[in-house]
């Protein structure tokens, strides 16, 4: 590549990062009927027959996430050192680190790896009945496959549409666990990689989804796991898990009669989690001391200290793209609030 038009491109991607990525925008936020989003309003956001009739059951607390890493005790220490997560359990191929008193994330070692990925979630769900969840999934077409510790925890892995590891439990596991404390101090092998930062993670803001259909996804977990609804905007639908997050469903629109694209990246391609307290140049300078790099998303462009949603992106030692944003709880519809078709 000749140098000016390097030079160019960078000074590009630089002006992106200064004006704000949209990387929560869906593909018809600027309109129906264009190259980005095909379809008419009408067809774009028209619902599907629900995949299975619902079952019942309610999301009340996230286990788990798994994040399967090339080095995992890198990641682990990177996590409690930034996000003020801590270590719960250090053991064998894996380390489990504690977010606040809501979640848990184990971090497992896969040396194969180029980056790190998540693997999985575990939601815990009501009622629990070991045998009529396991009936429950079998007449919706789904193939359960028993996960339990001998102590109490009970659970069952399934595949969702696009073949992702859903695990559901009766929170004996790890949500049970975090009622008691944590380890106070980190072993060697999990040395942070630099000061902590003394931020809080208080909040799921989202997971970013993509699916081959998102619209089968959504109705897969809406019906499966009773998770609400917020918009279904041609492209991706934002769903709330109850009083613990919200996720934002991507990808292929099966009202589209030219096919499904494939999606942007499979699976999940990032988390984006809410800290406090936030202050977005404070932050800012704090990441850059640690040598990192924060790229803006304001969900629709505009500025960091200005726009209703504030975020950064960031790359963590194994390449995972983490967002941090200024989302809590009761400011939890902000995603969908701006990138909503006006």
């Amino acid at each position: 590549m000749p140098r000016a038009m390097g030079n160019k491109l960078r000074l590009l991607a630089l002006a992106m990062l200064l004006a704000g990525t949209a990387f929560g925008q869906g593909r018809c936020h600027d309109g129906y009927g264009t190259p980005g989003c095909p379809l008419s309003r009408e067809l774009a956001t028209a619902p599907i027959k629900p995949v299975f009739t619902p079952t019942g059951w309610k999301t009340v607390a996230l286990d788990h996430i798994t994040f399967v890493t090339p080095n995992y005790r890198r990641e682990a220490a990177f996590y409690v050192a930034l996000m003020g997560w801590t270590l719960r359990r250090n053991e064998g191929n894996e380390v489990v680190l504690d977010i606040g008193d809501w979640g848990s994330a184990v971090f497992r070692g896969a040396p194969k790896l180029r980056a790190a990925a998540v693997d999985s979630i575990c939601w815990v769900i009501e009622p629990w009945n070991a045998r009529a969840v396991e009936a429950g999934l079998r007449v919706r077409g789904l193939t359960p496959l028993p996960d339990n510790d001998g102590h109490g925890f009970e659970s069952f892995h399934v595949k969702d549409p696009n073949g992702f590891d859903l695990q559901i439990s009766n929170g004996e596991g790890l949500a049970k666990a975090r009622k008691t404390r944590a380890m106070s101090k980190l072993p060697a092998l999990l040395t942070p990689p630099f000061v902590a930062t003394g931020w809080k993670t208080v909040w799921l803001d989202h997971i970013s989804y993509n699916a081959a259909n998102y619209k089968q996804a959504a109705s897969f977990y809406v019906n499966l796991l009773g998770w609400g609804t917020t918009y279904d905007e041609g492209s991706q639908h934002e769903l709330t898990i109850d009083e613990i997050g919200d996720i934002i469903i991507r990808g292929g629109n099966p009202n589209n009669r030219a096919g499904l694209p494939p999606p942007r990246r499979e699976r999940i391609d990032h988390i984006s989690f809410g800290i406090a307290p936030w202050n977005a140049d404070a932050m800012r300078s704090a990441l850059r001391k640690r040598g990192l790099e924060a790229r803006v998303d304001t969900a629709h462009g505009g500025d960091i200290h200005t726009a209703t949603y504030k975020s950064y992106h960031l790359t963590t030692p194994n390449g995972f793209d983490l967002q941090i944003s200024n989302v809590t709880h009761d400011t939890r519809l902000t995603v969908s609030n701006v990138v909503k078709p006006r």
